[in-house]
């Protein structure tokens, strides 16, 4: 044991001594999340809203002041024939064209119905998507407004009426910074954790200072431990301070108990950075070992479910995140946030992270080989 304790000392100094690793484990991570949940909306706005009214009645100019004050939509473009709509688009001055035909009131009124054609931007998918879906919800709710208007009922309704009422429970304003800034930051730790511990063997092998090692009577397992102990450490202070701005900037208070939250990130930080030393223990240069702990993290964190559902992907998709520590870390931070889940309610995952971090760590104890 003393053994290890003069390793951390020599890794801790060793660390403390260099000023950019301070700027990056602690000062970056917190300026991406002030920033990126300001980008990562879920929510599609300013779309540009190009029309094309050939009635020029007085429902046409309902409808389309309803669309433009719904706050989604920017009225851009208004022209006279689609041809020049659609021009428009082509120069990406509107991504959404809305045509009303002529007679729109007169058939409305007389033959109770009117066409309406709507054409969207595809390039960008998800905003044409969302885009049309905004506007089909507006074009329904005018529907139903002017058939109230319209048809007065009898005492007794002649059809049978169904009330929908419904409540979003665990996030019941939609905030999306609820939902994103818990993933945001399980994606920095896994970056911080798995590109720092890929990087630190590799760097002795390059200063030459694993020679030393390899002559000296320190045990393979010290010597993993040695440098997996202080980054673990580093990291869980980058979760204390993630958890502070979540709390303070964007008033993100748990539901369920922070002491779970680390237990469980304790273990995460385990399987990630033996990731790390386990890349490490192979790679002979540190742009090497990098670029190998960059393109999994990266694979990891877009199939982790933090921008899309899991369940939306392919089965095949699917199966992989059965494989994928940073999935089970994102639902567990959901799950603890929102729901106030406790330790039994997120044991399948804290037993799946378990395996990975024995896994992962055993594997780069055996492959580490010291050399005389």
């Amino acid at each position: 044991m003393r053994t290890l304790k003069f390793l951390l000392q020599k890794e801790f100094r060793q660390i403390l001594r260099d000023p950019s690793i301070f700027r990056i484990l602690f000062i970056a991570p917190m300026i991406q999340l002030l920033i990126l949940p300001l980008a990562a909306d879920y929510q599609i706005k300013n779309i540009n809203l190009g029309v094309v009214d050939q009635d020029h009645s007085q429902y046409s100019q309902i409808l389309v002041n309803k669309i433009v004050s719904s706050g989604y939509f920017k009225l851009k473009d208004y022209s006279a024939s689609f041809p020049q709509a659609l021009h428009a688009m082509e120069l990406d001055k509107a991504d959404v064209i809305l045509e009303i035909p002529a007679h729109f009131q007169r058939d409305l009124v007389s033959r109770d119905a009117a066409p309406l054609f709507i054409a969207a931007n595809a390039i960008n998918g998800i905003k044409a998507g969302l885009g049309t879906a905004y506007i089909q919800q507006i074009i329904q709710h005018y529907n139903q407004d002017v058939r109230t208007q319209w048809i007065q009922f009898p005492r007794y309704a002649p059809q049978p009426t169904i009330d929908v009422e419904y409540s979003d429970w665990y996030n019941p304003y939609m905030n999306y910074q609820f939902f994103m800034v818990p993933g945001i930051l399980v994606m920095l730790l896994t970056i911080i954790g798995s590109n720092f511990a890929a990087l630190n063997i590799v760097k002795e092998k390059e200063l030459g200072t694993i020679e030393q090692i390899n002559v000296s009577p320190i045990k393979k397992t010290y010597f993993i431990l040695g440098k997996l102990i202080p980054f673990w450490v580093l990291a869980l202070v980058v979760l204390t301070l993630g958890l502070t701005i979540a709390r303070f900037v964007y008033g993100i208070i748990p539901l369920g108990h922070y002491i779970t939250i680390y237990i469980f990130s304790a273990v995460y930080l385990l399987a990630v950075l033996g990731l790390g030393l386990l890349l490490s223990t192979y790679a002979q240069t540190q742009q090497q070992s990098f670029l190998v702990a960059f393109f999994i993290t990266m694979i990891f964190n877009i199939m982790s479910g933090l921008f899309t559902p899991i369940e939306s992907m392919p089965h095949w998709a699917q199966v992989i995140t059965w494989f994928n520590p940073v999935a089970y870390f994102i639902q567990v931070m959901r799950m603890v946030i929102l729901k106030g889940s406790g330790l039994s309610d997120i044991r399948n995952q804290l037993f799946a992270v378990l395996g990975f971090a024995v896994f992962l760590n055993t594997w780069a104890i055996l492959n580490y080989r010291k050399r005389t």
